[in-house]
């Protein structure tokens, strides 16, 4: 299984995570979604067919900014 730890910005309600985490369990292969509102992360567990570019481009089109450091 794969793990995918990500820094996302925009998130700052418990609807804004209820609807980050519906959006990445609909792509098929994901397994976990950790959603920390506080630390403004998002952890996503998951198998092939998914991909992490996948999960990236899925995050952006909720709506959300990935941070990269």
């Amino acid at each position: 299984m794969n793990t995918m730890l990500c820094s996302v910005s925009g998130m700052q309600n418990k609807e804004c995570k209820t609807q980050l985490k519906n959006a990445l369990n609909k792509v098929q292969g994901v397994n976990e979604v950790g959603v920390n509102l506080q630390t403004g992360t998002v952890e996503v567990r998951y198998n092939e067919p998914a991909t992490e570019i996948e999960l990236k481009n899925c995050i952006e089109h909720t709506g959300f900014k990935i941070i990269y450091e």
